[in-house]
């Protein structure tokens, strides 16, 4: 899912249950997951449908707030 994508689904009432972990194709960066009810799984990808990494859980989070999430678990 894109951002806009996130943005209107949360606008139009849809409730996700929110995941960071860690980039499997490099530890050191960390996804995000998104997961609906019925076991769907989206991740955040970017406009050429590339899944988005991020080098610091801080920039994660500034993304987070900025999409309107409020409840992210964090994977270890």
């Amino acid at each position: 899912m894109t951002r806009d994508d996130v943005r209107q689904r949360l606008a139009d009432g849809a409730v996700f249950d929110t995941q960071v972990i860690a980039n499997p194709a490099n530890p050191r960066e960390w996804i995000l997951l998104f997961r609906k009810e019925a076991g769907r799984s989206f991740f955040l990808v970017d406009a050429a449908e590339q899944v988005e990494s991020f080098a610091s859980l801080d920039a994660l989070i500034l993304e987070l707030r900025g999409l309107g999430i409020k409840r992210v678990e964090i994977q270890l």
